[in-house]
């Protein structure tokens, strides 16, 4: 008997249909796959400027003491010395060192507190909050009422600028309080397609409005979720349930420098218990063949030492590219080996992190 499966809309969703979008559903949301051919959608994100509907995403508000109130013993990274307007990306654990989550932590005022995290993750994630917050915070899960719009590309800032004067003074990982077409919004920069970006969290019932007025601008395109997973690869970024979940460590994960060695935090004392039994691993494949999630790992001699967590064909290299956990080779740059599985094995060398390299993200 088959099971029906709800998925949760964003407010977009009839917009994505209308513009022609495949429809797929991910993470628990019917979310939009591409709009136009997966290249065209990276090339247009590579070279001008892309629209993502990115109201997935999860928002919780938190005001309180990061100390006192419990926030700063839940994130592996340091918060108590942010500056307000500024964010920081980081992860949680569980008790045993595992990976519940990555996210970013945003710095609204001395102790008012956005945190964003995974949409697959946000049910399990409040719990978690809930549980290991003090009494003194105050939480809101406040992700279906915030809506996320990420324009990505070289141009994002000149067509931000016009509708939102003052966002070309955000430096990386800052964020600002805005309005487009007289509604208020929260802009930062951080990326993630490896292209200037910026990130606009609105209320919920305005988000078609602003999704509109942005794609008034002629230079500007609607992309969905399959070129951005892409962009993300081509840039060797993590991705939840594929190089991050509860059994996998942020040491083994190469997460080292998002952990705040100063401070105690959930999970801390688990990590050293942990030495990590392999490690992850960026490598190009000798031909456009695109390794997959879940190929096996092997050594010149033919050994399985490693499993693919992500790959895809990169546009930039014109060549497969992949992310995986390996038990040896994964920072032995130009070293061969083999992705795929024991009948059919395709070439491939450990290269170094990112593939894409002459992007806009920090310009």
């Amino acid at each position: 008997m088959s099971v029906e499966i709800s998925l949760h809309n964003t407010p977009l969703a009839d917009v994505h249909v209308a513009l022609g979008a495949k429809m797929v559903g991910f993470g628990g949301w019917n979310m939009p796959l591409q709009y136009e051919s997966i290249l065209d959608e990276w090339e247009h994100n590579r070279k001008r400027t892309s629209l993502f509907d990115c109201s997935h995403m999860g928002e919780f508000m938190i005001k309180g003491d990061a100390k006192a109130c419990g926030l700063d013993r839940i994130v592996t990274q340091a918060i108590t010395d942010m500056p307000v307007n500024t964010c920081r990306y980081g992860a949680m654990l569980n008790d045993a060192g595992g990976v519940i989550d990555d996210l970013i932590v945003y710095r609204k005022g001395s102790e008012d507190w956005m945190i964003v995290v995974n949409a697959a993750n946000i049910e399990k994630n409040a719990r978690h909050f809930r549980a290991h917050l003090g009494p003194s915070a105050l939480f809101e899960d406040a992700s279906f009422k915030t809506a996320k719009l990420d324009v990505q590309g070289p141009g994002s800032r000149d067509v931000l600028k016009v509708m939102a004067p003052g966002i070309e003074g955000l430096a990386y990982y800052t964020f600002g309080q805005f309005q487009i077409a007289g509604v208020p919004c929260l802009i930062s920069r951080t990326g993630y397609t490896g292209e200037l970006g910026y990130e606009i969290y609105c209320p919920w019932e305005k988000c078609k409005e602003i999704w509109q007025n942005i794609l008034e601008n002629a230079t500007v395109k609607p992309t969905g979720l399959a070129v951005r997973d892409v962009l993300r690869v081509e840039m060797c970024y993590s991705l939840y349930g594929h190089e991050l979940d509860e059994n996998i460590s942020p040491l083994e994960a190469g997460l080292d420098k998002f952990i705040d060695g100063n401070k105690d935090f959930i999970g801390r004392q688990a990590l050293p218990a942990r030495p990590a039994q392999r490690s992850i691993g960026y490598f190009v494949s000798a031909s456009r063949k695109s390794p997959r999630a879940g190929n096996k790992v092997f050594d010149a001699a033919g050994h399985e030492i490693g499993i693919v967590t992500s790959g895809t064909f990169s546009p930039a290299l014109n060549a497969g590219i992949g992310i995986g956990f390996m038990s040896r080779l994964a920072k032995d740059a130009g070293t061969g080996f083999f992705f795929g599985d024991e009948k059919n094995k395709a070439a491939a060398v450990v290269a170094k992190r990112p593939f894409y390299k002459n992007g806009s993200l920090k310009s």
